[in-house]
């Protein structure tokens, strides 16, 4: 009778639980949502980040609060997702040079991007821009190459693996020689890059676009396969005479692994909402953005098929894992 008794008590008690959890999951969000960055304030990231959490405050009505954490070109940031709580008020948005890359860049990470991280929803695709100061007298892309072959001790920086991996290809098919200095974010390396301290930077068309057409920058190519609105003058990589060379980054949210699937499934409503209004395609336009509208399970898709093709890429690039 007395272990009769045990049992229906902790059978109550998990029923209790399970409402209990129903109850969390139904009345998602009830609190401030925290989405983790893994790069500084003023970054093209976080140009991208704040325009996207703010949509999410209108749609999730609660506060959605940017925790800014550069370093490690992002990898701070995902660790910090992969040690929260399941419970989708912490966001992880990434690119998916950090999802993908990572695992080929870095030896021993504490985490595994893909089965340490639940997808909710791609939202935007990313052009890069390599450039130059506005005071230097190359430019083209070939100008550049002529003049790396003929000068010692190059440098150009770099702020994530997108930039650093579309780098040494360059490197690679051009056959020029030049230095990486990491950065924690693009506005850091400006005044290097404005003093000819950096030789060139591979930047992220959501910080450079603007400091291109202020005259702070000077655009040599795209990384993306066709030329965009925003910089409709700068021609491509391939145009400009790097062949095979495509690199176009996209970023989606992501969540610790564990995450109750309703939760994810609200979210990811919230983010195909907001990237089907036309205020985001503009604002994306106006940062060389293009929307992206993946769904969890296609944007898991869309990452697993990546990663054949950025193991080839830092093998390529000749880039040995730290």
């Amino acid at each position: 009778m007395k272990k009769l008794w045990q049992r229906f008590a902790l059978g109550l008690i998990g029923l209790t639980a399970l409402a209990g959890t129903a109850s969390a999951q139904d009345s998602y969000p009830d609190r401030p949502i925290h989405v983790s960055l893994g790069f500084a304030a003023g970054s093209g990231a976080d140009i991208l980040a704040r325009y996207f959490t703010q949509q999410l405050e209108k749609v999730a009505k609660q506060p959605v609060i940017v925790d800014n954490k550069p370093g490690a070109t992002g990898n701070i940031a995902l660790r910090s997702v992969f040690e929260a709580k399941p419970d989708g008020y912490t966001i992880l948005f990434s690119a998916n040079s950090n999802m993908a890359g990572s695992r080929f860049l870095f030896k021993d990470l504490p985490f595994d991007t893909i089965k340490d991280f639940v997808p909710v929803a791609s939202f935007a695709q990313i052009a890069f821009v390599m450039v130059v100061s506005p005071k230097s007298p190359i430019n083209t892309v070939a100008e550049m190459t002529a003049f790396l072959k003929k000068k010692k001790d190059n440098l150009y920086g770099y702020t994530n693996q997108t930039a650093q991996l579309s780098t040494e290809y360059y490197k690679q098919i051009a056959g020029v020689e030049a230095k990486g200095v990491s950065y924690k974010a693009t506005p850091d390396a400006m005044r290097d890059i404005i003093e000819g301290t950096l030789d060139f930077m591979i930047v992220d068309g959501t910080f450079g676009a603007g400091q291109i057409k202020q005259g702070q920058l000077k655009a040599l190519a795209l990384t993306t396969k066709e030329r965009i609105p925003t910089l409709p003058d700068t021609p491509t990589m391939q145009e400009a005479g790097v062949p095979n060379y495509e690199f176009s980054p996209w970023w989606a949210a992501y969540l610790p692994k564990g995450t109750p699937q309703p939760i994810v499934d609200k979210l990811q409503g919230y983010f195909l909402q907001i990237d089907a209004m036309p205020e985001t395609a503009k604002f994306l336009e106006s940062v060389a953005s293009i929307p992206q509208h993946d769904t969890s399970k296609e944007a898991d898709a869309r990452l697993k098929a990546e990663l054949p093709r950025w193991g080839t890429l830092v093998k390529a690039a000749g880039i040995e894992p730290q």
